[in-house]
């Protein structure tokens, strides 16, 4: 059948594996099937006749099922219908971090986790993958589909959150989640991803009862496809194939969610963002100057490292924001703090922007910027001496979201997953 499993993703095809490869030789597709004589369908297909009923019979049954499930209101896949203004959720596995999202990650909806390598995207889609097999309020007990586009699932990480997290720990043997559910997938260029995610992923929501997907990451597979092509073609062009890819792909991440009722959870990449700014002539020398952290003692001719170095001017002590390269309110440049999670705080240091740009952004229904910044191992330094990085300031931020306010809580990973941490060092010396 050339359309069997798009039309029916749930249909269970092994009472016919020795009638389907010919009915496909033959381009039988559904409607034929449906339509044409059993006896004319078999002649062309060369089959029996008898077990063309008998498929044509199943077919109909299963399109008569799938209608009744539409017309009573519940989603495709056989999901049970939720109540109007029902907000089923996803949890983090902690209790701050899900207060930041209104109990966790919504279903029916598109979520990003963006943020520079290392910055614990990977940590909340594994914890993410057990969380969604427990009971509500915490999960939606069912299974996980992850589908990698870089390295392939952390299986030795996952279990060691599984068998470490402290809220799982204290589960019963029957009610904790298992590596078993998850399933996963990898996936290594655009026409693939295209493929997998239109046909592939749906029967494997119904087939193995699936209640997540994530996706890590989204951005990976545009840049080798629009890397080798752009000698080919515009600048122009490839920012204009690229959107409408984004788009599509948005379109059909939000659709999947909203038909199987599961929720669709994707990590992005990030790139730097450059700000113009022009320091007034009396302040060049203390614009050149690195914002040192609290407790570290260094010389003024510290070097400026692109990493930490704010893109901003130091006046008396104080960082003030990057400058704009337009005052237009409406302008791009000017709306990229309040949607990408990097410049809208007085203490931005390393601009950042979301791959995949503002056609990616419209697609979602929330996104979360991890930031992470560095701590400076405190202790006198030379001249011209590097400061030693002695670990990570790591910020959860909800930048914007359909169902929770915008909102920033600190948090740190652990062998147990992700936590959150209380901000005890608000009143620095």
């Amino acid at each position: 059948m050339t359309n069997l499993l798009t039309v029916l993703p749930a249909f269970d095809t092994q009472p016919y594996t020795h009638i389907l490869p010919s009915l496909e030789k033959a381009l039988i597709s559904s409607a034929d099937l449906l339509t044409l004589d059993a006896f004319d369908v078999a002649k062309r297909a060369q089959v029996p006749s008898g077990e063309v009923k008998k498929l044509a019979s199943a077919v109909l049954n299963g399109l008569n099922a799938f209608t009744t499930l539409r017309e009573v209101g519940r989603p495709a896949g056989n999901v049970p219908a939720t109540d109007p203004g029902q907000h089923e959720v996803i949890s983090t596995l902690d209790d701050v971090l899900d207060t930041a999202l209104d109990g966790g990650v919504a279903i029916g909806r598109v979520t990003e986790f963006v943020g520079e390598s290392a910055a614990g995207k990977t940590q909340f889609l594994l914890t993410l993958l057990l969380s969604a097999q427990l009971n509500p309020p915490h999960g939606v007990g069912k299974a996980a589909l992850y589908i990698s586009t870089e390295a392939p699932l952390q299986t030795t990480r996952l279990a060691q959150i599984l068998n470490q997290h402290s809220k799982l720990t204290v589960l019963p043997p029957d009610e904790r989640p298992t590596m078993a559910r998850v399933q996963s997938a990898h996936i290594h260029d655009l026409e693939a991803q295209d493929h997998i995610l239109r046909f592939q992923v749906p029967v494997m929501l119904q087939r193995h009862d699936v209640g997540l997907l994530v996706i890590d990451s989204i951005a990976a597979n545009y840049r080798p496809e629009f890397d080798k092509g752009k000698a080919k073609r515009s600048a122009a062009e490839s920012f204009v194939k690229r959107s409408n890819q984004v788009t599509d792909l948005g379109t059909l991440l939000r659709e999947t969610a909203e038909k199987y009722g599961i929720a669709v959870v994707v990590a992005n990449q990030v790139a730097d963002r450059f700000a113009a700014f022009e320091p007034p002539p009396s302040q060049l020398q203390t614009s050149q100057q690195v914002q040192k952290p609290p407790s570290v003692s260094a010389p003024q001719n510290l070097p400026i490292l692109p990493s930490t170095t704010p893109q901003g001017t130091a006046h008396d002590g104080v960082i003030t924001p990057p400058s704009l390269s337009t005052d237009d309110p409406l302008a791009l440049d000017h709306q990229h703090r309040f949607f990408t999670g990097w410049g809208d705080d007085m203490q931005t240091t390393n601009l950042k922007t979301p791959s995949l740009g503002l056609a990616w952004t419209n697609q979602l229904s929330a996104r979360v910027a991890l930031v992470k910044v560095p701590i400076y191992e405190a202790k006198q330094y030379m001249a011209g001496e590097e400061p030693n990085i002695a670990g990570w300031k790591r910020t959860f931020k909800v930048v914007f979201s359909e169902w929770c306010q915008p909102s920033c809580s600190e948090f740190e990973i652990s062998s147990g997953g992700v936590r959150s941490i209380a901000e005890q060092h608000e009143n620095g010396s």
